[in-house]
């Protein structure tokens, strides 16, 4: 499985566990240190460290070591670094408040409903 398809894959599980406003944003023409963003809303602090929970289980079976995992739920905010795929998970006040889309506006999105 290709990058992109990991990618789509993790996005898909965010979707099944009810997060929301999961945008792919494809960094790998832009970027050094990652191929995708997955940007992703919970709807409570609890949800937020499931789904970190979710994408750090979702990356083992696929064979991808995690190389960085920061944040904690209270934060509002949990990076999960799977290296060519990092994933940010947020509350709604903290995923308004730094925007990142806005950084990768000019990259190709995809909307994960």
């Amino acid at each position: 499985m290709d990058n992109k398809e990991l990618a789509m894959v993790v996005a898909e599980l965010l979707s099944q566990r009810k997060a929301r406003d999961i945008k792919l944003i494809d960094i790998s023409e832009k970027s050094g240190f990652a191929d995708f963003f997955i940007n992703a809303t919970a709807g409570s602090i609890r949800q937020l460290g499931a789904l970190a929970d979710d994408v750090k289980d979702k990356l083992a079976e696929n064979d991808i070591e995690l190389k960085n995992n920061e944040g904690r739920p209270e934060s509002g905010w949990i990076l999960v670094d799977g290296g060519d795929i990092i994933v940010n998970l947020f509350t709604s006040e903290t995923r308004d408040k730094y925007a990142l889309e806005r950084l990768w506006a000019d990259c190709e999105t995809t909307i994960i409903e």
